[in-house]
């Protein structure tokens, strides 16, 4: 891999008179304040089923292995299609993208919101995921190229935080909903939020790039639909295997899977040298593009994964409704902002190693701490717990994703927050899976529908452990980052 140094901190553009770096000009601050509305208004339906579970399984007959599809399927649809939004963000104006996307997006949620059953609802979250898949790749590629490099630590926390901030929240909000109205709401309330986006779009919004001659390529789509949907499929039925419910072994979707996604890639590298990639896999040959990239797949499977299990734990363990599991969650949102906010700042200053191999330590700290609770230890020190957690996340998730994305030259920008964008949501796929997997076999009990307290206590440690085993991975792969706060551009 190639390791050509540029300092981050050496302004691309002019410092002004004052002496202040330059700002973003008021038409690229439009552009990217209503792609970062947007993708958050999207993105906070990825974990808003996580709180409604127990009343799904509930209200639907269905077992949380089932249930955690809704949003497992919502992450592995994002895993399946982001690939291609290099190829859609090179094809396609910037406008009719968005409004392409946002309008799945609004069709989506008008069938969950009128799902008679667990079927509809499923359809409905998949085609949601299909209208969400290019919005982070979008708003990432969008961020990068107007962005002033003296900046652009700054501006990318901000932006960065969003993938970050909108799936914590989601449960919260959930919460609050569930704890008045029908689940039908969480789809209901969303629904003129996202019309409105779109007629913001439509007359706002403007177009920045010229689109390129390229032609989609139909097999690598379905290797790529092949590949990581039969992989996080066989993940998920880890736990169903283990109580004799799976109807097959999970290591055959699990096997096909993984060959699928080397197929996919050897299409890659052959469609690369007639620039028709669907992903580019030069950006690999960057060191400081893949190390970020490693350990953004650890947080994201925790990230992911622990908002899904810690409701079924605060739920079962603790006896908390889904009101209060939605109050207990929102702190966690604006830790979240105010971290990656600050983060920014010293990143711009010092590069990433000072932010994150601190948070990293204080992360698995913070996981394996969680996994120790149980019903006798009062809901303040879960939060505390929790709040720690999603402060040294953040302390990660902007420095990874700036120096990821820094690693490459401008024309590789879209292949690489399209591979950052569906590593992050395979790897949250695979960690809801593994989690709630865990949660199933800890839980020693053939119908985990309803669990007693101490099923719930010993189901939950044993997803926690496996999160914290999980996290080791983080933390090694940060200890290995440059010392200097640079990044490596892509050859």
């Amino acid at each position: 891999m190639s390791d050509t140094t540029i300092p981050t901190a050496v302004p691309a553009r002019p410092t002004t008179q004052s002496g202040t770096r330059e700002p973003l000009a008021p038409g690229d601050a439009l552009v990217i304040g209503l792609l970062m509305g947007s993708t958050f208004l999207v993105l906070l339906n990825e974990m808003l089923l996580g709180v409604a579970l127990p009343t799904l399984i509930t209200d639907l007959g269905i077992t949380p292995s089932a249930g955690q599809w809704l949003t497992t399927g919502y992450l592995l649809t994002l895993a399946v299609l982001v690939p291609a939004t290099g190829f859609v963000m090179r094809r396609f104006h910037l406008r009719t993208i968005f409004l392409t996307a946002l309008f799945l997006f609004i069709v989506g949620t008008a069938i969950a919101a009128s799902a008679p059953g667990f079927g509809v609802l499923l359809a409905g979250r998949l085609v949601q995921a299909a209208g969400t898949a290019v919005f982070v790749p979008l708003l990432m590629t969008t961020a990068m190229r107007l962005a002033p490099q003296s900046r652009r630590g700054q501006i990318m926390a901000v932006v960065t935080a969003v993938p970050a901030i909108a799936p914590a929240l989601g449960p919260a909000v959930s919460g609050v909903v569930l704890a008045h109205l029908h689940w039908r709401w969480l789809f209901l309330l969303v629904l003129p939020l996202a019309v409105l986006a779109f007629v913001l779009g439509a007359a706002k919004l403007r177009n920045i790039t010229t689109p390129e001659h390229v032609t989609l390529d139909v097999l690598s789509l379905a290797l790529s639909a092949l590949g990581f949907g039969a992989l996080v499929f066989g993940l998920a039925s880890i736990g169903e295997s283990a109580n004799g419910h799976a109807a097959i072994s999970p290591l055959v979707p699990i096997a096909v899977g993984l060959i699928g996604v080397a197929a996919f890639v050897f299409r890659q590298i052959t469609l690369q040298r007639r620039d028709d990639a669907f992903l580019d896999m030069r950006i690999f040959t960057s060191r400081s593009f893949v190390t970020p990239l490693i350990v953004m797949v650890f947080l994201a499977m925790n990230g992911f994964g622990i908002l899904l299990v810690l409701p079924l734990i605060l739920t079962g363990a603790l006896g908390l409704g889904t009101m209060a599991i939605g109050l207990f969650l929102v702190p966690g949102g604006a830790i979240i902002a105010g971290v990656s906010a600050l983060g920014g700042r010293v990143y711009d200053r010092v590069g990433p190693r000072p932010l994150v191999i601190p948070g990293a330590i204080i992360w698995i700290a913070a996981i394996a701490f969680l996994a120790s609770l149980d019903d006798t230890d009062t809901v303040w020190l879960y939060l505390a717990a929790y709040l720690i957690l999603s402060a040294a996340q953040a302390m990660i998730w902007a420095p990874m994703t700036t120096m990821a994305m820094s690693a490459l030259r401008p024309d590789l920008y879209s292949h690489g927050s399209a591979a950052f964008t569906t590593m992050q949501q395979l790897a949250g796929a695979a960690g809801g899976a593994v989690l709630i997997s865990a949660y199933t076999i800890g839980s020693n009990a053939s119908d985990t529908r309803s669990l007693d307290v101490a099923q719930t206590v010993s189901a939950g440690q044993a997803a926690l452990t496996t999160a914290a085993i999980i996290a080791i991975g983080a933390v090694v792969a940060v200890l290995t980052l440059g010392k200097k706060s640079s990044t490596a551009r892509a050859a």
